[in-house]
């Protein structure tokens, strides 16, 4: 009798708040990839958001500082060639390059998940239609596409336009996506309880079968952010990206373009390179993490 009042008391501690952040505290604990790549991102955010508070960002424009200076007093990462300020360039570069990320990953997801719900749950002809689309459109090679237009609307390009440019081609993938998983969910019980209860296609799409697949949209989400920020990044270094913005993938375009290799400064080339290591290793683990979460198979019991 005592052992079963000690459950009940467990269980009804469970629904509250305290023992809902308790179970998040011990899932997290059992995580450490997605503690491990929180902690990256979130240091990454801390400089930039506190960067930007101690150092004036504007300091990252040309002749703001003597050119071609090794890091000393002042200039914590010394300057480059054209007398920017690399470490007001890093600050602005790392804000400018995770918003691009995070604009085109965003709505790519967003519009290929609404694409992946509406061609799965109608099907039929709407079905074969939008899948024929998205299997041609994915043939396409993204890099190629991207380039041609980047280059056509390369003049006035902003980090904003960059990322709608990204953002072209990142929805075919989260279609195709949760369209799978659509075909699975479509033929649950609570999808069939919604329809006898008089709900139409559209909120049973995006009130009932969308909350039970936001693991996995935020999955899908972090993914996205990794693959649009490499897209961004090769673009920009490619010297196609703002011209006028200190992103970090125009950073390494003028990296290359001044020879900074041959020229030995060094202080130029190791901080947007190990930035942008930390982002990718960063996402990637936040992206292990929440696969573990999304898929049953992966999760590891206490």
């Amino acid at each position: 009798m005592t052992d079963r009042v000690v459950q009940i008391a467990e269980e009804a501690d469970w629904g509250s708040l305290h023992g809902k952040l308790l179970a998040c505290g011990r899932y997290l604990i059992r995580n450490p990839s997605l503690i491990l790549g929180l902690a990256l991102l979130l240091a990454l955010a801390l400089f930039t958001l506190l960067g930007r508070v101690m150092l004036d960002v504007k300091l990252a424009a040309p002749l703001s500082a003597p050119p071609a200076q090794p890091p000393g007093p002042g200039l914590p990462l010394g300057s480059d060639p054209q007398g920017r300020n690399l470490m007001a360039v890093m600050i602005e570069g790392t804000w400018l390059t995770i918003r691009t990320g995070v604009i085109a990953g965003g709505l790519g997801v967003i519009v290929g998940s609404a694409i992946g719900f509406i061609s799965a749950y109608l099907g039929g002809f709407t079905d074969r239609a939008i899948t024929w689309c998205v299997d041609v459109l994915l043939t396409v090679p993204a890099i190629l596409f991207l380039v041609m237009i980047s280059a056509v609307v390369q003049t006035g390009l902003t980090s904003i336009g960059m990322a709608l440019i990204v953002a072209a081609l990142a929805w075919r993938r989260p279609a195709r996506q949760v369209r799978s998983q659509m075909l699975v969910m479509r033929s649950s019980g609570y999808v069939d309880m919604a329809k006898l209860s008089g709900l139409g296609p559209l909120r049973i799409i995006f009130f009932e079968i969308a909350p039970n697949l936001l693991p996995f949209l935020v999955s899908s989400f972090v993914t996205a952010v990794a693959a649009a920020i490499l897209a961004s990044v090769g673009l920009e270094a490619m010297g196609l990206g703002p011209q006028n913005e200190p992103t970090l993938g125009m950073t390494i375009f003028w990296i290359m373009e001044f020879s900074a290799f041959l020229r030995g400064l060094w202080w130029w080339i190791l901080p947007p390179v190990g930035i942008l290591i930390v982002l990718f290793v960063g996402l990637y683990l936040v992206n292990a993490g929440l696969d573990e979460l999304a898929n049953p198979r992966l999760r590891r019991r206490a």
